[in-house]
């Protein structure tokens, strides 16, 4: 066993340091702060009671221990491996006091060959070894970051002062470095090894008998760089020409050719392409708009992976309140701008692009939070396990100005899109009623009608379309991944001829959608405005082709409207759910007559309202109380409609029912009656209508 192991091994054994402990395990022991990297974490959570940087050092010493290897080659790569995580260990006062010293602690194979070098000239300063030791811990793991797009190839050639100064020969250092690579890569993940070994092969041969790389485009850097993304579903390929359209991306990101980028994955996957991008730009130029001397060759995102990340409920995740946050102030960002090193001022978040005085030749990029953001986030997280979340989320909308709607969800926006596909069966009547292949659907939501469409109807041509960046991205990755031909755009539903031809689309459908525009979206200043319905529809049909249907599915009011109905809970907590509701609902004021602990009287239309959120359940109830799902009954809706777009439009289908599921749902949790207190059925909560463009020459005729 090798001697760093078994060193391992005691501390592990006696929990505590002896006086023989190697100065290198000393270091990574007494880190008071835990320095990894946040991608290769499940809980940050566990970090206070674990030591992940030993635990890899640990994995990487028992691969090189099962390795064939002869003992000089074993000797040096123990000696390589033990050392090269040191620059994320040490108590707070030696880290403070080596970074005064000048020892760069933020780029660790730097900082750790800088340690090893001082222990080692304390220990014998006149050994050849140290010298190529110090060499292999510089480019630790560098080949690795090649391939990830991380770092120009140069970066390795360090490597080729081994061979020069005759200290191994060429074979000997593929021998070696093929080695420490798989020690490296292994100790991450042994099937990453497998995966990624013949291009490290390769690599090593062209470091170690000095032949020239093939230089990557500015492109393929970037693919390898969302390498992670890609394989979760983002169209790079799309998304790169899309971005071709806007910018010239090889001349912009030029600067970055002979320069590092540090944890760049670990802190930017979860954003988009242009994101990243427009990120790239923000670190090639300091907070006055000048660009960064040609000394600067590093460029560390460390500070921004450890801001994106928090734990939730047990589970490393993605602080989604700062992700939206930060999306909203990138897509303020003109190219124009940002190219011009122009930011936009947010009292509530800046970009920090920082210089470190004894670290000429790295530059850190961070968001930085106001003091009330952050207090407000921290609020929001710690709100998740209480009745205040939705509250406190709703201030955190107010204060970046975002879209206070169910594209906005957080937590359960995942949850909310997988909800939405498995509507297919409730959608899959809309289908009886579309014409044509040219469809298009406002509001895609998780894709799920897309789907049907495409499998329906192989002829047609699917097209989606929806304000929310997240839900096109999302829907992006997942035709991607499912080689779906349908396609999404993003676009407003009141302007569609600014997206799609007028006169263009066979069928235009509204599936659970207009309710949301209704709730949404102000017009004249006031939201709940029948107006941006009426825009909604006679956008719709300006884009419809003679003889081209619209088909809506939506919430619907009963009539009549003056009937009052009686709800029991059969919860204890129903009422509470209730008065709750009353106060918190925003369409409408909510009219109620507590007649008992458990029961009471409300308007018919209100009573289905407050159910309609009951059924969805806490974890929805921040966005349901902010919309209205029925906002015209059924005779209100065609009069609505003939009063929009005029008496040539055809109402085709106009019907109305209770949506599969809600009675189920609810019978255990209420009792529906009359005010008499009779049991009756709940009222249609759903309606659907087709309405019909007449073609041109019908028109002639009449």
């Amino acid at each position: 066993m090798l001697q760093s192991l078994k060193a391992i091994a005691n501390y592990r054994k006696e929990s505590d340091l002896a006086w023989d402990t190697p100065t290198w395990l000393k270091l990574l022991v007494s880190a008071e702060e835990r320095i990894v990297n946040l991608e290769r974490i499940r809980s940050i959570g566990e970090l206070k009671d674990a030591n992940p940087v030993l635990d890899y050092v640990e994995r990487t010493l028992l691969i090189l221990d099962g390795l064939p290897l002869s003992f000089w080659v074993k000797e040096l790569l123990e000696d390589v491996l033990v050392w090269s995580e040191t620059a994320k260990g040490g108590t707070v006062r030696e880290r403070l006091r080596w970074q005064h010293e000048g020892i760069n602690l933020f780029v660790h194979n730097i900082g750790s060959s800088q340690l090893y070098v001082r222990q080692a000239q304390a220990e014998s300063p006149a050994y050849p070894r140290n010298s190529m030791t110090r060499i292999l811990i510089e480019t630790h793991g560098l080949i690795g970051q090649y391939i990830r797009g991380e770092i120009p190839f140069a970066e390795n050639r360090l490597l080729l002062e081994i061979t020069r100064k005759g200290w191994l020969s060429s074979e000997e250092l593929e021998l070696v470095l093929r080695a420490l690579n798989e020690c490296i890569i292994a100790g991450v993940d042994p099937a990453l090894w497998e995966q990624v070994r013949g291009e490290v092969e390769q690599l090593i041969g062209w470091i170690a008998w000095d032949n020239a790389p093939v230089v990557w485009s500015v492109k393929e850097r970037l693919e390898r760089l969302r390498s992670v993304s890609i394989h979760e579903g983002e169209p790079f390929e799309q998304a790169y020409a899309e971005l071709e359209w806007e910018l010239n991306v090889e001349k912009a990101l030029a600067p970055l050719e002979n320069r590092t980028l540090w944890y760049v994955e670990s802190a930017l996957q979860d954003f988009s392409l242009q994101e990243l991008v427009k990120v790239f730009l923000l670190t090639l130029r300091d907070g006055t708009g000048q660009e960064q001397p040609a000394t600067v060759r590093h460029i560390s995102f460390e500070s921004l992976m450890n801001t994106m990340y928090y734990d939730y409920r047990g589970v490393k995740k993605i602080n989604v309140y700062k992700k939206r946050m930060i999306e909203k102030y990138l897509s303020a960002l003109s190219w124009q701008d940002i190219t011009k090193g122009k930011r936009k001022h947010n009292p509530h978040l800046s970009v920090i692009v920082e210089h470190k005085e004894e670290l000429p030749s790295t530059v850190f990029f961070n968001f930085v939070f106001s003091s009330a953001a952050e207090k407000l986030i921290d609020f929001c997280i710690e709100a998740e396990k209480t009745p205040l979340y939705d509250k406190a989320v709703l201030l955190l909308f107010d204060l970046f100005g975002l879209r206070r709607d169910a594209y906005d969800r957080f937590h359960n926006e995942e949850t909310y899109l997988t909800d939405m596909n498995q509507t297919a069966d409730f959608k899959r009547v809309i289908l009886d009623y579309v014409t044509g292949t040219r469809i298009l659907d406002i509001g895609p939501g998780g894709g799920v009608l897309l789907d049907l469409i495409e499998q329906e109807r192989p002829d047609s041509k699917p097209l989606g379309l929806d304000i929310s960046v997240n839900v096109i991205e999302a829907l992006k990755r997942k035709k991607q991944l499912e080689h779906r031909r349908w396609d999404v755009i993003k676009g407003d539903a009141l302007r569609l001829e600014e997206f799609v031809e007028t006169e263009s689309m066979d069928t235009v459908i509204f599936s659970s959608i207009l309710h949301e525009l209704y709730s949404y979206i102000e017009r004249d200043g006031k939201r709940f405005n029948s107006q941006t319905v009426e825009a909604a529809l006679q956008s719709a049909y300006r884009v419809l082709a003679p003889g081209g249907r619209i088909i809506i599915r939506d919430g619907i009011m009963t009539e009549p409207v003056e009937q009052r109905r009686r709800i029991r809970f059969l919860e204890p907590d129903g009422m509470e759910w209730l008065m709750r509701y009353a106060q918190d609902f925003a369409g409408r004021p909510i009219e109620i007559e507590r007649i008992g602990e458990h029961e009471a009287v409300l308007p018919v239309n209100d009573a289905m309202e407050f159910l309609y959120t009951y059924t969805w359940g806490a974890e929805a109830y921040v966005h349901e109380v902010q919309e209205q799902f029925g906002y015209f009954t059924p005779s209100q809706y065609e009069e609505c409609i003939r009063n929009t777009l005029g008496s040539q439009a055809i109402i085709r289908v106009s019907r109305h029912y209770l949506q599969e599921g809600y009675a189920e749902a609810l019978s255990s949790r209420v009792e529906f009656m009359d005010e008499q207190g009779q049991l009756v059925p709940l009222p249609d909560s759903t309606c659907l209508i087709v309405i019909e463009k007449p073609n041109h020459r019908d028109e002639a005729t009449k």
